[in-house]
């Protein structure tokens, strides 16, 4: 459903009439020179907490947001169908980003954020995971989705010109005290990439963000102040406030970009480290997203690696996959990042099942068959080629043994929810691997369902700690 990548604004102003803005539309010369400006980071302000952390609960999308399917095996589908989009997204953002490939400086901001904790609550969105996020003054809480592969926060904003339908009340910036749109020589303006965003009349800033399956948010940038429950909150955040959206968000009013650019969430609020643990999609129970918290004591420490020619997305150093003590064979080169930004292994909240290129998925799956024998077979469901009845659950020696193995000796020992995903209320679960044909491997939330995952931005490194969702 993805398309090539391209300016998601239109070369008409239909789109933009409750604005009284006028937009030209981008021409290809101008997305392919695009540049991020340098620029020394916009000013945040922490209210102080009354105590030491900030928190919010995050919750199972499941028990929040009723999900609009006549089956399980119909949201399957549509898991696997966000998937695809997904992987063509990561590709077109990083394949636009090498064509025009111009690195920024690393920003400071002028304002520090306070050392203690910010949390959020995350929930499952579909495949994905959602926070409650408290927006404006007096604060309003809306269900922003949480992606690890998004630089632009935004939510629905009223007027609404075109809108899709979510949980929450739409967002009315006129009843915010702390709403203030962004002009476009503002530095959060200037540090979007150039085809994501337009200057509007009087000198206002229009962003706009295209996703795989083609949705989109059109709007106004604006700063305001995000709030984490009672706990604290950040004044200034950099939002957009789109005026024109469509597609498929899970009823969820916007975006809560968690990606590595100057104007993702953690480094406006100049969080050190941010994490996450995720309980399984279809839980009814929650969690936590944390800022600036450590790593659990007993996390395995693996690098941290960003790509220098496309800053959004977190890498991992993969090494390698071990089945029943087995490594998989797979060339080295299929897990390393190529002189040319090309390659590599992602580390994705907002994909599902783990995307890996057809060689590798290849000896994954043959090598898991071979050890699998115990488990009874079942008919692939959506692409997913290798499933197992369980609607009897097997023995525990019926499940073969996985881990992944990172830089450093490293490993990280998979449990069954980890490698087998749910596809139907029948009992059919399927190996939680899938083939991409995008030069880059995703490692998806299945994988990392169970964990506190930390990245730790400030040393460049993440830590997978068990059982502590």
């Amino acid at each position: 459903m993805a398309r090539k990548a391209q300016s998601p604004f239109p070369s008409i102003n239909i789109l933009f009439f409750f604005f009284s803005f006028t937009l030209s539309p981008f021409s290809p010369q101008a997305v392919s020179a695009s540049v991020f400006k340098r620029l020394r980071l916009f000013s945040t302000e922490v209210t102080q907490p009354t105590s030491s952390v900030l928190s919010l609960s995050l919750h199972p999308h499941s028990s929040v947001i009723k999900p609009p399917y006549d089956s399980y095996s119909d949201l399957v589908l549509s898991r696997l169908a966000g998937d695809r989009a997904r992987a063509k997204l990561i590709n077109s953002n990083i394949e636009r980003a090498l064509s025009a490939f111009n690195r920024p400086h690393d920003v400071k901001p002028d304002v520090q954020v306070q050392p203690e904790d910010l949390e959020a609550p995350l929930t499952p969105s579909g495949g994905g995971y959602v926070a409650r996020v408290g927006v404006g003054q007096p604060v309003k809480e809306y269900y922003l989705i949480a992606d690890t592969g998004s630089q632009i926060n935004w939510l629905q904003c009223l007027p609404c010109g075109q809108c899709y339908a979510q949980t929450d009340p739409i967002f009315d910036p006129s009843g915010s005290s702390s709403y203030s749109p962004l002009s476009c020589t503002s530095q959060q303006c200037t540090a979007l990439s150039r085809q994501n965003y337009q200057c509007g009349r009087n000198n206002t800033c229009i962003y706009g963000a295209l996703y795989g399956d083609n949705s989109i948010s059109i709007g106004e940038f604006a700063t305001e102040t995000v709030s984490f429950g009672s706990s604290g909150s950040v004044q200034k955040v950099a939002i957009g406030c789109g005026h024109a959206n469509q597609g498929q968000f899970g009823k969820a009013a916007g975006i809560l970009g968690l990606g590595g650019t100057a104007v993702g969430f953690p480094s406006q609020i100049q969080a050190k480290s941010f994490s996450y643990c995720l309980v399984d999609l279809d839980s009814r129970s929650s969690s936590t997203l944390e800022f600036n918290s450590a790593p659990p004591g007993d996390s395995i420490l693996v690098p941290l690696i960003m790509n220098p020619k496309s800053e959004i997305y977190y890498y991992v150093e993969l090494t390698g996959i071990t089945i029943n003590g087995e490594q998989v064979p797979i060339p080295a080169s299929a897990y390393q990042i190529g002189e040319d930004g090309r390659g590599g292994i992602i580390v994705d909240l907002g994909t599902t099942i783990t995307a890996l290129p057809a060689q590798v998925y290849n000896s994954v799956r043959d090598t898991f068959v071979k050890y699998a024998k115990k488990l009874p077979p079942a008919a692939g469901i959506g692409g997913l080629d290798t499933c197992y009845d369980l609607s009897s659950t097997p023995t525990r020696d019926g499940f073969p043994m996985m881990s992944f193995q990172f830089s450093g000796g490293k490993t990280l020992p998979l449990k069954p929810q980890n490698y087998l995903f749910r596809a139907d209320s029948d009992g059919t679960f399927c190996l939680a691997f899938q083939t991409t044909s995008q030069p880059r491997s995703v490692i998806g939330n299945t994988q990392q369902q169970g964990f506190r995952v930390t990245y730790d931005l400030a040393n460049k490194m993440y830590g997978f700690s068990p059982n502590k969702c």
